[in-house]
């Protein structure tokens, strides 16, 4: 069985590279974990990294510098 998700990393050239396609979401977050914790996103030549749904919308978003920008904490909680 295959799934709906997509992950992405973008490079500073403001290219980017499909790392996984048509996975679950566990698969997605778990790539996309690993993904944020490499050398590169480190250094910052990973800039961003994205998981994508099956309409192509974007359901989490990591940006280095910043960490996970989507989806958005909810402090007042």
């Amino acid at each position: 069985m295959t799934g709906e998700f997509s992950v992405y990393q973008f490079f500073p050239d403001e290219s980017c590279e499909r790392v996984s396609s048509f996975i679950d979401a566990r698969s997605a977050v778990e790539q996309a974990k690993r993904l944020t914790e490499t050398v590169g996103a480190r250094i910052g030549t990973t800039r961003r990294v994205i998981i994508t749904d099956g309409g192509d919308c974007t359901v989490f978003e990591w940006k280095h510098g910043q960490g996970v920008t989507f989806p958005p904490r909810d402090y007042d909680s």
